[in-house]
């Protein structure tokens, strides 16, 4: 096996593939990357049982051959090389030889044949995205997603297809993420749960274009395709929240303000809320609603902060404690000007969505009982 390929794609398809490799096994094979010749491609693979990814460069290849390498060294070592070709080759003792104008590599390898092949896809339900429409649906519900391991279904977004609109919904139990589009072409309804470390691995991978990726399920599988890449990911198993009977359809008190200036409220309160000198204890930020203006404070061993916003009121005056992370993260993602804000009681959710009532995107944040 011999190629030469220009330093930065070779890159490229490292850094796509490495969040394949396995960090805790016992089976060595899975810390490496696959490498593979084709004619004038190169494919390089990594699987963890779990999560697959394949990334197809174009290269010279001079001789065809096939090896596993150790993805940490391997990738180091092409990070840290000139910006230039790159000629990698397998010599007879079966070493990887990577050469680099005045650099000379010799790295162990191990057998391909026993590198575990991905699983084949036997599509059931597929749709076609545009790649920049996926990434936006991915990083306006990711942040939702849990982290605790014994709940695992909430550890991914559903992805759920119904009367020809894609829903991406993540929930952690304190708060919901809910992101909607229209599909282009009609599709059958379905719906799955992919894992949230999956997706952040393909945001990470797709590009802000209008380049299609195409999302395939089957009973256990999930496949995302694009011109030259493939991630197989495994689907969780388990019943996923019914969302839309948990959101509130009522509301105590609105407010209409501009999403930039809460903002920046939030961000400027939320330095008290975390306090330096209790670090163990977390402090809500208080919202006080009154006729036509909102005040965000935040007391406690550190300092207080208290901060005034002037805007359009309905309803009853509230007081209500929230996690300020929580309600900042679901700002950051909006991009709309002004938004609606709607709450129940001091310890009913509330719902952040747009003032155009697209139906495009929904928060919902439970709320933090206020201890005085």
């Amino acid at each position: 096996m011999k190629f030469i390929c220009d330093k930065a794609n070779l890159l490229k398809a490292i850094n796509s593939v490495v969040k394949g490799v396995s960090s805790k096994t016992t089976m060595p094979i899975l810390e490496g990357i696959l490498i593979q010749t084709n004619e004038n491609q190169v494919k390089l693979t990594t699987y963890d049982l779990e999560l697959g990814i394949e990334y197809v460069i174009n290269c010279e290849v001079v001789e065809q051959g096939n090896t596993v390498v150790a993805a940490n060294v391997f990738s180091e070592i092409i990070r840290r090389l000139p910006d230039t070709d790159i000629s990698i080759s397998l010599d007879e003792k079966e070493l990887l030889v990577i050469e680099c104008e005045g650099s000379l590599f010799k790295l162990a390898t191990m057998n391909p044949l026993e590198f575990p092949e991905l699983p084949s896809i036997n599509e059931e339900n597929s749709i076609e995205l545009e790649q920049n429409t996926l990434k936006d649906m991915i990083g306006k519900t990711i942040f939702a997603v849990s982290t605790e391991a014994h709940r695992a279904i909430f550890t991914g977004c559903l992805f759920e297809i119904k009367d020809n609109k894609i829903n991406v919904v993540a929930v952690d139990g304190y708060r919901l993420g809910w992101k909607s589009r229209f599909l282009e072409n009609e599709v059958g309804n379905f719906k799955v749960v992919i894992p949230g470390k999956t997706l952040n691995e393909v945001n990470k991978i797709i590009s802000d274009s209008f380049d299609k990726i195409k999302i395939s399920v089957a009973k256990n599988q999930a496949l995302f395709e694009m011109e030259n890449c493939k991630i197989v990911t495994r689907l969780l198993e388990g019943e996923f929240l019914d969302y839309e009977k948990v959101i509130p359809k009522t509301w105590e008190t609105k407010i209409r303000v501009n999403k930039k200036e809460l903002q920046e409220s939030f961000e400027r309160v939320s330095l008290i809320s975390m306090s330096s000198v209790e670090k163990e204890r977390k402090y809500p930020v208080k919202v006080s609603i009154e006729i036509g203006k909102i005040i965000i404070s935040c007391k406690n061993q550190s300092g207080d902060a208290k901060e005034e916003i002037f805007l359009t009121t309905e309803g009853k005056n509230l007081e209500v404690g929230f996690n300020p992370k929580y309600f900042l993260d679901a700002l950051k993602a909006i991009d709309d000007e002004e938004i609606f804000v709607e709450f129940g009681s001091s310890l009913s959710p509330s719902i952040i969505k747009s003032v155009e009532d697209t139906g495009d995107y929904t928060y919902m944040i439970l709320p933090i009982r206020i201890q005085e």
